[in-house]
C-alpha cells in the first residue's frame, strides 16, 4: 500500500466518521471533549480526585459514542476517562419533534 493509498483510506474513513456523527448526534444529550478524544453521551459524571494543586479529573460517560475512526464499535455502554488536562462538556440542544 502506497502512502497515497493510505492517505485516501484515512480521508475516506474520516468522512464516514463525520457522516456517522451527523446521523447519531441527535441521540445524545452531551458532547464531551478531552485531550485525546471526542465523545457523545447521555449521562456525564465528573469527579475531582487528588489534591487541589494537581487535581485528577475522572469523567464517567454512560451510553456513549466515541469519535475514533479506527474503532470497530463506537457505541459503548460506559467510558471512564482519567486526566490532568481540561475536559469540555457541552449540553446539546434537544431535538424538536
Amino acid at each position: 500500500m502506497s502512502s497515497d493509498d493510505l492517505e485516501n483510506y484515512e480521508s475516506e474513513r474520516e468522512l464516514q466518521l463525520a457522516q456517522e456523527y451527523q446521523d447519531v448526534a441527535g441521540m445524545f444529550r452531551f458532547a464531551v471533549e478531552t485531550e485525546r478524544r471526542f465523545y457523545l453521551a447521555n449521562a456525564v459524571q465528573v469527579t475531582q480526585l487528588g489534591d487541589a494543586s494537581r487535581p485528577l479529573i475522572e469523567v464517567v460517560l454512560t451510553d456513549a459514542w466515541v469519535w475514533d475512526m479506527y474503532r470497530k464499535t463506537r457505541f459503548v455502554p460506559k467510558v471512564r476517562v482519567l486526566t490532568f488536562k481540561d475536559v469540555n462538556i457541552e449540553e446539546l440542544p434537544p431535538i424538536d419533534l
